[in-house]
């Protein structure tokens, strides 16, 4: 069964969510890749706001490419979470509660996660085209210079994505290979 959610995700949104549970998400959520975190955690020590409102956000690890005419993006796909594995334990703390990309996390960022109630999906890699679809508005935050890695808005409907690692730390890249591997 589906869970519809709606963003702001807060701790008692996350901690309803179970690894293996499918999502779709409607509301705001922001995009920003490994640059624009560079930047924040240098906004960060500078004593600077960021350029949106980290309590209860989501932050998507996408790589855009150009809209095509009639499009509100160009194909939408996850890009590797890992990247940002460095900065998302600070973000976390400082209320961050949810994440989108796709792969393993490191050890920090579940700790980090389970400490703040946030919860990691994933998208599926290869369906960028499909969830483009699902991205109703776009718009440029910060960090322009920055091309396809500037900081946006996006207004989403019924994003598809899964519960990789929930509040809790149940994995399911682990528990689903341990299923896997009983079968043979």
């Amino acid at each position: 069964m589906t869970k519809k959610i709606t963003t702001p995700i807060t701790a008692e949104i996350s901690d309803s969510l179970s690894a293996g549970d499918i999502v779709e998400i409607t509301g705001t959520i922001y995009v920003a890749r490994d640059a624009a975190h560079k930047r924040f955690m240098e906004a960060l020590d500078k004593g600077e706001e960021l350029p949106f409102p980290i309590e209860d956000s989501t932050i998507y690890y996408m790589g855009p490419s150009p809209a095509r005419e009639g499009q509100v993006i160009g194909s939408a796909g996850p890009t590797t979470a890992s990247r940002m594995d460095k900065y998302a334990p600070r973000l976390l703390d400082l209320g961050q509660k949810a994440m989108i990309g796709k792969g393993k996390r490191s050890k920090d960022v579940i700790d980090a996660m389970i400490r703040n109630h946030a919860v990691y999906f994933a998208a599926i890699g290869g369906a960028g085209a499909l969830m483009s679809k699902c991205i109703k508005e776009s718009e440029t935050v910060s960090y322009e210079d920055l091309g396809a890695e500037a900081v946006l808005k996006l207004t989403v409907e019924d994003l598809p994505v899964f519960v990789v690692i929930d509040s809790r730390g149940n994995n399911l890249y682990e528990t689903a290979v341990k299923e896997f591997k009983k079968d043979f």
